[in-house]
C-alpha cells in the first residue's frame, strides 16, 4: 500500500514537472509557423515597421480565411538590427527551431548574405523581400528574392535619366557597402553606354558615420550636374538632399529602392520634393491594377497609414510561401523545390507587386516604376520608361 502511495506520488509530481516544463513554451501542433527577419530596432528600424505591417496584414488574412490546411499562420519575428552579427543570430535560431519551415527576410543585403549559408546548412528557405545586391542569391539553392537586383536597378536609373528625363551630366554619392557600391558600379556602366556623363569622382560615404557633406556637396555644385544620384539608404540621403538645397543647389535628386520610405519624406522635409526614385510597387490604375488598390485599402484601414514598398513586397513574400506551404506541406525541402519550379509567367505567383517568378540562380526580375515625391508624398512619376 504504501509503495502504490509513493508511486503515485511520484507520478504526480513527475507530471507536474512536465507541465512546468512546458511552460511558456508554445504549442506549435496546431499551428504553422514562417520566421521574418528584419531591422526592427536600429537605424532600419522605420524600414522594419513597415516590413512587420506587410507581414501581419498577410497572416490576419490568411487565418481569417482559414489559415493552411486547417492550422493558423504564426509568424516569429526576428530583429537583425540591420548588422552582420544580429543577422548570423537570427539565422541560426531560426534555422536551429525545426518548427520554422521557412524565413522571409533578410531586408538588407548585408544581412541576407550573412545568414544566407546558415539557411543553406539548415535547408530551410530564406526568401527576401528587399535584398538587392547582385550577389545575395548567388552560391545557394535555399536563397531566393522577390525583386530586382541592383544590376538591374542601376542600369534602369541610367537609362531612365538619360532618356526620359533628358538629363546629360550626373554627380553620384554612394553608400560604400554592398548596397550602395553594387548600385553606383551599375548605374555608372550604363551611364558610359548611353552617353551620361558623371562628373568628377563618385562620392563614398560610410553609413551611420558620415554626417557632414559639405565639401562634397561644394565640389559637385562647382562643376554644375544637371542631377544627383545617391546610392544608399534613405538616412543619408535626406541629409544629403537637405545640405544640397541649403547651399542653393536646386538640381534634380535620383535614388534607388533603398530611399523608398516615409523616414527619407520626414527627415528632409520639402528638400526631397523632386526626388525620383525606383520601385517595384507602385499604386497606379494603370500599373498596379486593382490587387495593389485593394492592399493599399486594407493596409490603410488596419494601420492608418500608406504601405510602401517594403510592405508589399513582404505581404507578398508571406503569401507566396503559405501558396507554396498548402501546395506541398509544411516541409522545409518541399518549400524549395516549389520555390525552384516556379520559373515562368505561367507558374508566376501573382501577387500586388506583380508576377513573381525565379531564374536559376533564385533571382526575380520584375519591371522596375518611378515615383517621385510631390506635396511630401510618394506618388508616380508622369514619365515611366516604357
Amino acid at each position: 500500500m504504501k509503495a502504490r502511495r509513493i508511486v503515485g506520488i511520484a507520478t504526480v509530481l513527475m507530471c507536474a514537472l512536465l507541465a512546468s516544463t512546458s511552460c511558456g513554451r508554445k504549442d506549435t501542433t496546431s499551428t504553422i509557423r514562417i520566421g521574418v527577419a528584419a531591422p526592427l530596432t536600429g537605424s532600419g528600424a522605420t524600414y522594419g515597421a513597415l516590413i512587420r505591417m506587410g507581414a501581419e496584414l498577410a497572416q490576419e488574412e490568411i487565418n481569417a480565411a482559414g489559415g493552411i490546411q486547417g492550422k493558423q499562420l504564426e509568424l516569429v519575428f526576428g530583429d537583425d538590427q540591420a548588422r552582420e552579427d544580429q543577422a548570423v543570430a537570427v539565422a541560426t535560431k531560426f534555422s536551429n527551431d525545426p518548427s520554422i519551415v521557412a524565413v522571409v527576410g533578410h531586408f538588407n543585403s548585408i544581412c541576407s548574405m550573412a545568414g544566407k549559408p546558415i539557411y543553406q546548412r539548415a535547408k530551410v528557405v530564406e526568401f527576401s523581400p528587399g535584398s538587392t545586391n547582385v550577389d545575395v542569391t548567388k552560391g545557394s539553392e535555399w536563397t531566393f528574392r522577390n525583386l530586382y537586383h541592383d544590376d538591374y536597378q542601376g542600369t534602369f536609373l541610367a537609362s531612365y535619366a538619360k532618356r526620359v528625363l533628358n538629363l546629360s551630366r550626373i554627380a553620384v554619392f554612394f553608400d560604400n557597402d554592398d548596397y550602395g557600391s553594387g548600385l553606383k558600379n551599375a548605374f555608372m556602366k550604363e551611364a558610359e553606354a548611353v552617353g551620361l556623363e558623371i562628373v568628377g569622382t563618385p562620392e563614398a560615404y560610410q553609413r551611420e558615420q558620415t554626417l557632414d557633406f559639405s565639401s562634397a556637396i561644394d565640389k559637385f555644385a562647382a562643376l554644375k550636374p544637371d542631377a544627383v544620384f545617391i546610392a544608399g539608404l534613405y538616412n543619408e540621403a535626406a541629409s544629403i538632399v537637405k545640405q544640397t538645397r541649403e547651399k542653393g543647389v536646386n538640381v534634380p535628386f535620383l535614388a534607388a529602392d533603398g530611399v523608398s520610405s516615409q523616414g527619407y519624406i520626414d527627415i528632409a522635409g520639402e528638400a526631397a520634393e523632386g526626388t525620383y526614385i525606383t520601385t517595384p510597387f507602385i499604386v497606379h490604375p494603370d500599373i498596379g491594377g486593382p490587387a495593389a488598390q485593394a492592399f493599399r485599402v486594407a493596409f490603410e484601414a488596419k494601420f492608418k497609414q500608406v504601405p510602401d514598398t517594403w510592405a508589399a513586397l513582404t505581404y507578398d513574400a508571406v503569401k507566396q510561401t503559405v501558396a507554396a506551404i498548402t501546395k506541398v506541406g509544411a516541409n522545409r525541402q518541399a518549400i524549395r523545390d516549389e520555390f525552384a519550379a516556379t520559373t515562368s509567367a505561367e507558374t508566376a505567383y501573382q501577387g500586388v507587386t506583380g508576377p513573381t517568378y525565379f531564374d536559376e540562380n533564385g533571382d526575380c526580375l520584375k519591371p522596375a516604376y518611378v515615383t517621385v515625391v510631390k506635396d511630401g508624398e510618394f506618388v508616380p512619376a508622369e514619365k515611366q520608361a516604357q
